[in-house]
């Protein structure tokens, strides 16, 4: 597997055609974001590459969740009677939570003040894109927690799937209009949660409260398998386990997703099926039938990790293949052929 391709030729063919095309009314962007992306891009050297940029901000992201997850693995720490993370920890996530929001704004700019835009940089941006939408969400999640005060694990569940239908959606848009309208919610989001963030190690947990739910419809044929394996999981896996359900869920959207915007960038045709619903679809069998309901939390684990490992490799195969077509190296403006 270590050189498979994951582009075919007609779609490397189809990169050297694509042009970026871009939409965004949002005023918050507009006046105050990109004034603010304009001047802290002249921090940075010339000769740091676009895409180092772009990954530093994905592993703050990252960071952030590892970070959670440690305070608060179960998300109680939140709920009466339990633990509650150190505000120390609120004001390093808000912080950090900001510094990658702007790192994910200036990358671009970066990008087209050293002449060094190219599809590769759009895919390895928007890929990693799909990919921290888990992780955002669920270290917002620890902001309302569970227990009597908190907000149910399936409720969660629902919101992380209205952000991730909602980034899905935007590059379904741009695969059949050729135009990516940048959502107002990002924006308005990505500045809210980084000053909650800070707010809640002042004012604590209790003061943001309020109940939500979001009513949301099932159609896709892997929201289908995760919806069968939580309502019928005979060990309730969502309610033991959700902080690894959520991973194991966005990782494979990311997957999802990803390719979806290789096609979209290539004007190729997208696939119907991704791979990755095999073994799911052989769990979910396997669990909700009684076969293998002893070993469900091991299965679940072990379907994250497989899916983690096989999104990684598909991430590096492809970012390979790209930096291969367009002679250049990924995390460096120095070109292949030079001295």
């Amino acid at each position: 597997m270590a050189g498979y391709e994951y582009v075919s030729p007609e779609q490397l063919a189809g990169f050297d055609k694509y042009k970026y095309s871009a939409v965004d009314t949002n005023p918050l962007s507009l006046y105050i974001m990109h004034p603010f992306w304009n001047t802290i891009v002249k921090v940075f050297p010339t000769w740091l590459a676009p895409n180092l940029i772009t990954f530093s901000g994905f592993l703050l992201v990252v960071f952030n969740f590892l970070l959670m997850a440690y305070f608060d693995p179960d998300f109680y720490a939140s709920a009466p009677g339990h633990k509650h993370v150190p505000d120390w920890v609120w004001i390093v996530v808000g912080i950090l939570n900001f510094i990658a929001y702007t790192l994910d704004g200036v990358d671009g700019k970066q990008a087209r003040r050293t002449n060094s835009s190219t599809p590769l940089g759009e895919l390895f941006d928007h890929g990693l894109d799909s990919w921290s939408c888990v992780y955002f969400v669920v270290t917002v999640y620890s902001i309302f927690g569970r227990g009597s005060t908190g907000v149910s694990v399936f409720v969660l569940y629902l919101l992380l799937w209205v952000v991730l239908f909602s980034f899905i959606l935007s590059h379904w848009e741009k695969y059949n209009t050729g135009i990516l309208f940048l959502p107002w919610g990002y924006d308005i989001s990505q500045v809210t949660i980084s000053f909650v963030y800070i707010v809640t190690a002042v004012v604590g947990v209790e003061a943001w409260y309020e109940p939500f739910l979001f009513n949301f419809l099932y159609r896709d044929l892997f929201t289908t398998m995760i919806i069968a394996w939580i309502l019928w999981s005979p060990s309730d896996i969502l309610e033991i386990h959700p902080r690894v359900f959520y991973f194991m869920v966005g990782t494979a959207f990311a997957n999802i997703t990803c390719q979806l915007i290789v096609c979209q960038m290539s004007s190729t045709r997208c696939p119907t099926l991704n791979w990755l619903l095999v073994p799911l679809f052989l769990v979910v069998l396997a669990v909700n039938s009684g076969i293998a309901s002893s070993i469900e939390n091991g299965l679940l684990y072990t379907l994250a990790a497989a899916f983690t490992v096989a999104h990684v490799h598909y991430g590096v195969r492809v970012v390979k293949q790209l930096s291969n077509h367009f002679q250049i190296y990924p995390f460096s403006l120095k070109k292949p052929n030079s001295d």
